[in-house]
């Protein structure tokens, strides 16, 4: 079944990973990610994936204004402990898209490469997380305010009917539809609203 059309409306993020250069897996090492791409690593579609995607790329555009950002050569940190709430789903994007892991990534080859050591949690930091360069030290803190882009107050009572089981047909159907429009506000109406992905250097 295809993803929904909006999918490819998002905003994609592009790197630049010297392990891929390295080897050969990607010309020159580019590696373009799309939306879709951290659908498929989260096995779902929702203002959770959405805005960890949004809150990366806002923070890589930010380090990295004049360069593509180095996959591989950035720390990841996060507020709350890896246990709490949906912190895991927002690590596992985080680490897709840059690389970094705590300590089951790539173990480098000749002292390079190395991707373990590069991701935390419970640290006590401004915003929901903080990507540092590890050549220069720049950091920058982000955090997505979903609050401002609310769900059609529809959503909630069918969510409640789909769990339920009580749910009909065209229900199921609507809260579908309402769970993946407040996505799509999020990655195409409000990508780049500094409001929604609050940067703070």
């Amino acid at each position: 079944m295809p993803f929904p059309e909006f999918f490819d409306a998002a905003p994609r993020i592009t790197v630049r990973d010297p392990l891929a250069r390295f080897l050969g897996a990607a010309d020159d090492g580019v590696i373009k990610y799309g939306y879709a791409d951290v659908v498929k690593l989260a096995g779902h579609s929702c203002p959770t994936v959405a805005s960890a995607y949004l809150m990366i790329r806002a923070a890589m555009a930010s380090l990295y204004p004049d360069a593509l950002p180095e996959r591989g050569g950035l720390r990841v940190e996060l507020r709350e402990d890896r246990l709490e709430g949906a912190t895991g789903v927002v690590a596992n994007i985080a680490s897709f898209l840059t690389g970094a892991t705590h300590d089951t990534g790539f173990k480098g080859i000749g002292g390079h490469f190395d991707r373990r050591n590069l991701l935390f949690f419970g640290v006590d930091i401004p915003g929901q997380l903080r990507l540092t360069r590890t050549d220069t030290g720049a950091a920058v803190t982000v955090s997505a305010r979903l609050d401002r882009v609310p769900a059609d107050p529809r959503m909630v009572p069918l969510l409640q009917r789909c769990l339920a089981g009580a749910a009909t047909v065209d229900e199921a159907t609507c809260f579908k539809s309402l769970w993946q429009a407040r996505v799509r506000s999020l990655l195409v109406e409000h990508a780049d609203d500094p409001n929604i992905i609050v940067v703070q250097h």
